[in-house]
Protein backbone atom coordinates (compact mmCIF):
# COMPACT_ATOMS: atom_id res chain seq x y z
CA UNK A 1 0.00 0.00 0.00
CA UNK A 2 1.36 3.46 -1.16
CA UNK A 3 1.82 6.19 1.07
CA UNK A 4 -1.88 7.36 -1.09
CA UNK A 5 -3.75 4.45 -0.24
CA UNK A 6 -2.17 4.48 3.09
CA UNK A 7 -3.85 8.03 3.72
CA UNK A 8 -7.40 6.65 1.98
CA UNK A 9 -7.73 4.23 4.29
CA UNK A 10 -6.82 5.90 7.73
CA UNK A 11 -9.37 8.60 6.64
CA UNK A 12 -12.18 6.06 6.27
CA UNK A 13 -10.86 4.49 9.43
CA UNK A 14 -11.60 7.67 10.93
CA UNK A 15 -15.17 8.66 8.79
CA UNK A 16 -16.38 5.22 9.81
CA UNK A 17 -16.50 6.17 13.88
CA UNK A 18 -17.03 9.74 13.55
CA UNK A 19 -19.19 10.65 10.01
CA UNK A 20 -22.20 12.45 11.34
CA UNK A 21 -26.05 10.94 11.04
CA UNK A 22 -27.95 13.43 7.90
CA UNK A 23 -30.94 12.55 5.66
CA UNK A 24 -29.46 12.77 3.12
CA UNK A 25 -27.12 9.59 4.34
CA UNK A 26 -30.01 7.72 4.96
CA UNK A 27 -29.59 5.69 1.75
CA UNK A 28 -27.74 6.31 -1.96
CA UNK A 29 -31.00 8.03 -3.70
CA UNK A 30 -29.51 10.19 -6.65
CA UNK A 31 -31.93 12.58 -6.17
CA UNK A 32 -31.78 13.04 -2.60
CA UNK A 33 -27.44 13.26 -2.54
CA UNK A 34 -28.35 15.94 -5.75
CA UNK A 35 -30.78 18.09 -3.74
CA UNK A 36 -28.93 18.12 -0.33
CA UNK A 37 -26.17 19.23 -2.14
CA UNK A 38 -27.68 21.91 -4.43
CA UNK A 39 -28.84 23.10 -0.81
CA UNK A 40 -25.61 23.02 1.45
CA UNK A 41 -23.65 24.96 -0.90
CA UNK A 42 -23.27 28.13 1.15
CA UNK A 43 -25.55 27.04 3.92
CA UNK A 44 -24.86 25.23 6.80
CA UNK A 45 -25.82 21.15 7.37
CA UNK A 46 -27.91 22.17 10.17
CA UNK A 47 -29.73 24.56 8.27
CA UNK A 48 -30.67 22.59 5.15
CA UNK A 49 -32.16 19.97 7.62
CA UNK A 50 -35.56 21.14 8.10
CA UNK A 51 -35.39 22.27 4.51
CA UNK A 52 -34.28 19.50 3.30
CA UNK A 53 -37.16 17.35 4.94
CA UNK A 54 -39.68 19.78 3.66
CA UNK A 55 -38.59 19.83 0.36
CA UNK A 56 -38.70 16.03 0.22
CA UNK A 57 -42.10 15.64 1.17
CA UNK A 58 -43.48 18.00 -1.58
CA UNK A 59 -41.31 17.06 -4.22
CA UNK A 60 -40.04 13.60 -3.45
CA UNK A 61 -38.75 12.93 -7.07
CA UNK A 62 -37.49 13.99 -10.40
CA UNK A 63 -41.25 14.36 -12.05
CA UNK A 64 -42.81 16.23 -9.18
CA UNK A 65 -39.71 18.75 -9.23
CA UNK A 66 -40.06 18.68 -12.80
CA UNK A 67 -43.63 20.33 -12.91
CA UNK A 68 -43.65 22.06 -9.70
CA UNK A 69 -45.10 25.28 -9.73
CA UNK A 70 -42.90 28.19 -9.93
CA UNK A 71 -43.95 30.29 -6.90
CA UNK A 72 -44.36 26.38 -4.70
CA UNK A 73 -40.65 25.91 -5.23
CA UNK A 74 -40.01 29.18 -4.08
CA UNK A 75 -41.41 29.05 -1.30
CA UNK A 76 -40.17 25.41 -0.58
CA UNK A 77 -36.25 27.37 -1.21
CA UNK A 78 -37.41 30.19 0.99
CA UNK A 79 -34.70 30.76 3.14
CA UNK A 80 -31.88 28.82 1.63
CA UNK A 81 -30.76 32.09 -0.68
CA UNK A 82 -29.24 31.64 -3.95
CA UNK A 83 -32.52 31.27 -5.63
CA UNK A 84 -31.06 30.48 -8.83
CA UNK A 85 -30.00 27.08 -7.31
CA UNK A 86 -33.89 26.27 -6.95
CA UNK A 87 -34.35 27.27 -10.94
CA UNK A 88 -31.63 25.48 -12.53
CA UNK A 89 -32.86 22.15 -10.22
CA UNK A 90 -36.53 22.57 -12.37
CA UNK A 91 -34.59 23.41 -15.45
CA UNK A 92 -31.87 19.76 -14.62
CA UNK A 93 -35.42 18.11 -13.86
CA UNK A 94 -36.82 18.93 -17.11
CA UNK A 95 -33.56 18.05 -19.04
CA UNK A 96 -33.59 14.48 -16.77
CA UNK A 97 -37.01 13.83 -17.84
CA UNK A 98 -36.41 14.68 -21.37
CA UNK A 99 -32.92 13.20 -22.16
CA UNK A 100 -33.02 10.31 -19.65
CA UNK A 101 -36.41 8.74 -18.86
CA UNK A 102 -36.75 10.45 -15.63
CA UNK A 103 -33.63 8.81 -14.21
CA UNK A 104 -30.44 10.83 -12.86
CA UNK A 105 -27.81 9.79 -15.32
CA UNK A 106 -25.01 7.56 -13.95
CA UNK A 107 -22.19 9.10 -15.38
CA UNK A 108 -20.50 12.27 -14.34
CA UNK A 109 -19.98 13.47 -17.63
CA UNK A 110 -23.50 13.49 -18.19
CA UNK A 111 -24.04 14.50 -14.50
CA UNK A 112 -21.68 17.61 -15.31
CA UNK A 113 -24.05 18.66 -18.16
CA UNK A 114 -27.34 19.03 -16.35
CA UNK A 115 -28.17 22.93 -15.79
CA UNK A 116 -27.01 23.66 -12.18
CA UNK A 117 -24.45 20.93 -11.51
CA UNK A 118 -20.69 22.09 -11.19
CA UNK A 119 -17.96 19.77 -11.05
CA UNK A 120 -17.99 19.38 -6.99
CA UNK A 121 -21.94 18.08 -6.94
CA UNK A 122 -21.55 15.73 -10.33
CA UNK A 123 -18.27 14.23 -8.16
CA UNK A 124 -20.85 14.00 -5.15
CA UNK A 125 -23.47 12.28 -6.73
CA UNK A 126 -21.35 10.30 -9.20
CA UNK A 127 -19.60 8.78 -6.12
CA UNK A 128 -22.23 8.83 -3.70
CA UNK A 129 -24.72 7.30 -5.22
CA UNK A 130 -23.17 5.14 -8.58
CA UNK A 131 -19.65 4.32 -6.89
CA UNK A 132 -17.47 6.21 -9.60
CA UNK A 133 -14.46 7.12 -8.23
CA UNK A 134 -14.24 10.74 -9.54
CA UNK A 135 -13.24 13.45 -6.53
CA UNK A 136 -15.88 16.13 -5.04
CA UNK A 137 -13.81 19.26 -4.25
CA UNK A 138 -15.72 21.97 -2.40
CA UNK A 139 -14.21 23.99 0.30
CA UNK A 140 -13.61 21.88 2.51
CA UNK A 141 -11.74 19.51 0.47
CA UNK A 142 -9.53 22.60 -1.14
CA UNK A 143 -8.67 23.69 2.56
CA UNK A 144 -7.69 20.19 4.12
CA UNK A 145 -5.80 19.67 1.05
CA UNK A 146 -3.97 23.29 0.96
CA UNK A 147 -2.78 22.31 4.55
CA UNK A 148 -1.97 18.52 4.23
CA UNK A 149 0.00 19.35 0.70
CA UNK A 150 1.56 22.70 2.27
CA UNK A 151 0.39 24.36 -0.55
CA UNK A 152 -0.29 28.13 -1.19
CA UNK A 153 -1.88 28.67 -3.92
CA UNK A 154 -5.25 30.48 -4.41
CA UNK A 155 -8.05 27.61 -3.85
CA UNK A 156 -10.46 30.31 -5.48
CA UNK A 157 -8.61 29.63 -8.77
CA UNK A 158 -9.83 26.60 -11.29
CA UNK A 159 -6.09 26.25 -11.82
CA UNK A 160 -5.55 25.26 -8.21
CA UNK A 161 -9.07 23.27 -8.16
CA UNK A 162 -8.52 20.95 -10.49
CA UNK A 163 -4.70 20.36 -9.57
CA UNK A 164 -5.93 19.28 -6.07
CA UNK A 165 -8.38 16.84 -7.41
CA UNK A 166 -5.82 15.08 -9.30
CA UNK A 167 -3.72 14.93 -6.16
CA UNK A 168 -6.98 13.27 -4.61
CA UNK A 169 -7.73 10.59 -7.02
CA UNK A 170 -4.76 8.26 -6.02
CA UNK A 171 -6.14 8.52 -2.82
CA UNK A 172 -9.84 7.00 -3.28
CA UNK A 173 -10.63 3.40 -2.61
CA UNK A 174 -12.31 1.91 -5.71
CA UNK A 175 -14.69 0.30 -3.15
CA UNK A 176 -15.86 3.65 -1.32
CA UNK A 177 -15.11 6.05 -3.38
CA UNK A 178 -18.69 7.91 -2.25
CA UNK A 179 -18.01 7.64 1.55
CA UNK A 180 -14.23 8.68 0.80
CA UNK A 181 -15.22 11.84 -0.69
CA UNK A 182 -17.95 12.33 2.20
CA UNK A 183 -15.20 11.78 4.78
CA UNK A 184 -13.12 14.08 3.26
CA UNK A 185 -15.65 16.66 3.23
CA UNK A 186 -16.91 15.75 6.77
CA UNK A 187 -12.84 16.06 7.99
CA UNK A 188 -12.91 19.68 6.29
CA UNK A 189 -16.06 20.87 8.09
CA UNK A 190 -15.65 19.48 11.55
CA UNK A 191 -11.82 19.35 12.14
CA UNK A 192 -10.13 21.04 9.76
CA UNK A 193 -12.42 23.81 10.55
CA UNK A 194 -12.88 27.41 7.88
CA UNK A 195 -13.02 29.57 11.29
CA UNK A 196 -10.94 29.00 14.24
CA UNK A 197 -8.08 26.96 15.43
CA UNK A 198 -8.38 23.47 13.49
CA UNK A 199 -9.07 20.33 16.34
CA UNK A 200 -5.75 18.67 15.08
CA UNK A 201 -5.33 16.52 17.68
CA UNK A 202 -8.40 14.91 16.40
CA UNK A 203 -7.07 14.48 12.37
CA UNK A 204 -6.68 11.52 11.18
CA UNK A 205 -3.67 12.90 8.60
CA UNK A 206 -2.12 15.03 11.74
CA UNK A 207 1.58 12.49 10.53
CA UNK A 208 1.17 13.99 6.98
CA UNK A 209 -0.18 16.99 7.69
CA UNK A 210 2.80 19.79 6.17
CA UNK A 211 0.48 22.93 8.15
CA UNK A 212 0.89 21.23 11.32
CA UNK A 213 4.38 19.83 11.33
CA UNK A 214 5.57 23.22 10.30
CA UNK A 215 2.47 25.22 12.13
CA UNK A 216 0.86 26.78 8.88
CA UNK A 217 -2.60 26.01 9.91
CA UNK A 218 -2.91 30.05 10.25
CA UNK A 219 -1.66 31.01 6.36
CA UNK A 220 -3.10 28.00 4.65
CA UNK A 221 -5.53 28.20 2.21
CA UNK A 222 -4.86 31.08 0.29
CA UNK A 223 -7.57 33.46 -0.90
CA UNK A 224 -8.20 35.95 -3.04
CA UNK A 225 -9.37 39.16 -1.09
CA UNK A 226 -12.55 39.68 -2.02
CA UNK A 227 -13.95 42.81 -3.23
CA UNK A 228 -15.67 45.27 -0.87
CA UNK A 229 -18.77 45.27 -1.33
CA UNK A 230 -21.10 47.90 -2.83
CA UNK A 231 -24.12 49.46 -0.68
CA UNK A 232 -27.57 50.46 -1.90
CA UNK A 233 -29.99 52.62 0.50
CA UNK A 234 -33.55 51.39 -0.03
CA UNK A 235 -36.68 52.82 0.97
CA UNK A 236 -38.94 49.29 1.59
CA UNK A 237 -43.32 50.52 2.04
CA UNK A 238 -45.66 48.27 4.10
CA UNK A 239 -48.98 49.53 2.85
CA UNK A 240 -51.30 47.30 4.87
CA UNK A 241 -55.04 46.82 5.69
CA UNK A 242 -56.48 44.97 8.60
CA UNK A 243 -56.28 41.81 6.58
CA UNK A 244 -54.25 42.88 3.53
CA UNK A 245 -50.92 43.44 2.22
CA UNK A 246 -49.12 44.39 -0.78
CA UNK A 247 -46.63 43.11 -2.33
CA UNK A 248 -44.97 43.11 -6.10
CA UNK A 249 -42.75 40.63 -7.96
CA UNK A 250 -39.72 41.40 -9.06
CA UNK A 251 -38.28 41.00 -12.78
CA UNK A 252 -37.39 37.69 -14.12
CA UNK A 253 -33.77 39.06 -14.21
CA UNK A 254 -31.63 40.10 -12.00
CA UNK A 255 -30.77 40.18 -8.23
CA UNK A 256 -33.79 38.18 -6.35
CA UNK A 257 -34.97 37.70 -10.15
CA UNK A 258 -39.25 36.61 -10.20
CA UNK A 259 -39.14 36.82 -5.93
CA UNK A 260 -42.69 38.86 -4.08
CA UNK A 261 -41.02 41.64 -2.23
CA UNK A 262 -42.38 44.41 -0.15
CA UNK A 263 -42.40 47.73 -2.57
CA UNK A 264 -39.31 49.62 -2.70
CA UNK A 265 -37.33 52.21 -3.74
CA UNK A 266 -34.06 53.50 -3.69
CA UNK A 267 -33.30 56.40 -1.47
CA UNK A 268 -32.53 56.67 2.04
CA UNK A 269 -35.92 58.03 3.73
CA UNK A 270 -36.00 61.46 3.75
CA UNK A 271 -39.61 63.02 3.73
CA UNK A 272 -39.09 64.31 0.12
CA UNK A 273 -38.19 60.58 -1.52
CA UNK A 274 -41.52 59.20 0.61
CA UNK A 275 -44.05 61.85 -0.39
CA UNK A 276 -42.72 61.52 -4.21
CA UNK A 277 -43.66 57.94 -4.15
CA UNK A 278 -46.83 58.48 -2.54
CA UNK A 279 -47.77 60.99 -4.80
CA UNK A 280 -47.30 58.65 -7.82
CA UNK A 281 -49.90 56.43 -6.47
CA UNK A 282 -52.51 59.61 -5.60
CA UNK A 283 -51.74 59.04 -1.69
CA UNK A 284 -49.57 61.84 -1.00
CA UNK A 285 -52.33 62.97 1.79
CA UNK A 286 -52.23 59.20 3.88
CA UNK A 287 -50.14 59.40 7.41
CA UNK A 288 -46.95 57.09 7.44
CA UNK A 289 -44.43 56.42 10.08
CA UNK A 290 -41.25 54.55 10.09
CA UNK A 291 -40.20 51.43 11.27
CA UNK A 292 -37.72 49.22 11.43
CA UNK A 293 -33.87 49.53 9.74
CA UNK A 294 -32.34 46.85 8.68
CA UNK A 295 -29.05 45.77 6.75
CA UNK A 296 -29.04 42.84 4.54
CA UNK A 297 -25.66 41.23 2.71
CA UNK A 298 -25.44 39.82 -0.10
CA UNK A 299 -22.04 38.39 -2.09
CA UNK A 300 -21.62 41.78 -3.40
CA UNK A 301 -24.06 44.26 -2.17
CA UNK A 302 -25.15 45.34 0.73
CA UNK A 303 -28.90 46.58 1.25
CA UNK A 304 -29.36 49.34 3.95
CA UNK A 305 -32.71 49.70 4.24
CA UNK A 306 -35.53 52.03 5.86
CA UNK A 307 -38.98 50.78 6.59
CA UNK A 308 -41.98 52.94 5.96
CA UNK A 309 -45.69 51.71 7.19
CA UNK A 310 -48.77 52.88 5.74
CA UNK A 311 -52.10 51.94 6.94
CA UNK A 312 -54.83 51.82 4.67
CA UNK A 313 -58.55 50.91 4.89
CA UNK A 314 -58.90 49.40 2.25
CA UNK A 315 -56.94 47.91 -0.76
CA UNK A 316 -56.14 50.68 -3.48
CA UNK A 317 -55.50 49.14 -7.08
CA UNK A 318 -51.82 49.94 -7.53
CA UNK A 319 -50.02 49.52 -11.00
CA UNK A 320 -47.87 46.66 -11.10
CA UNK A 321 -48.58 45.31 -7.13
CA UNK A 322 -50.23 42.78 -5.55
CA UNK A 323 -52.54 42.44 -2.38
CA UNK A 324 -53.12 39.33 -1.14
CA UNK A 325 -54.91 38.32 2.53
CA UNK A 326 -52.16 38.71 5.33
CA UNK A 327 -52.24 34.66 5.89
CA UNK A 328 -51.09 33.73 2.64
CA UNK A 329 -47.88 35.47 2.88
CA UNK A 330 -46.73 33.17 5.45
CA UNK A 331 -48.52 30.07 3.17
CA UNK A 332 -47.82 30.94 -0.61
CA UNK A 333 -45.90 33.68 -1.67
CA UNK A 334 -42.08 33.15 -1.13
CA UNK A 335 -40.49 36.48 0.37
CA UNK A 336 -36.45 36.87 0.46
CA UNK A 337 -35.09 36.81 3.96
CA UNK A 338 -33.90 40.38 3.22
CA UNK A 339 -37.03 41.36 3.83
CA UNK A 340 -37.88 39.16 6.84
CA UNK A 341 -37.68 42.11 9.11
CA UNK A 342 -40.17 43.87 7.60
CA UNK A 343 -42.41 40.85 7.23
CA UNK A 344 -42.17 40.47 10.80
CA UNK A 345 -43.40 43.91 11.77
CA UNK A 346 -46.88 43.07 9.58
CA UNK A 347 -49.58 43.07 12.28
CA UNK A 348 -52.23 39.85 11.90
Amino acid sequence: MNKEQEMGASLLHWYDFNARILPWRADKNPYRIWISEIMLQQTRVEAVKPYFDRFMKELPDVNALATVDDDKLMKLWEGLGYYNRARNLKIAANEILENYNGKIPASYDELISLKGIGMYTAGAIASIAFNISVPAVDGNVLRVMARVLGDDSDILKDKTKKGMAKKIVPMIPADRPGDFNQALIELGATVCIPNGEPLCDQCPWDTVCTAYKEDLTGLLPVKTKKKERRIEHKIVFIFETEDQILIHKRGKKGLLAGLWEFPNIEGTGIEEEIKDYLKKYELEDVGYEFTHNGIHIFSHIEWHMKGVKIFLEKPKPMKDMLWIPKKDMERIYAIPSAFELFRNSVKN
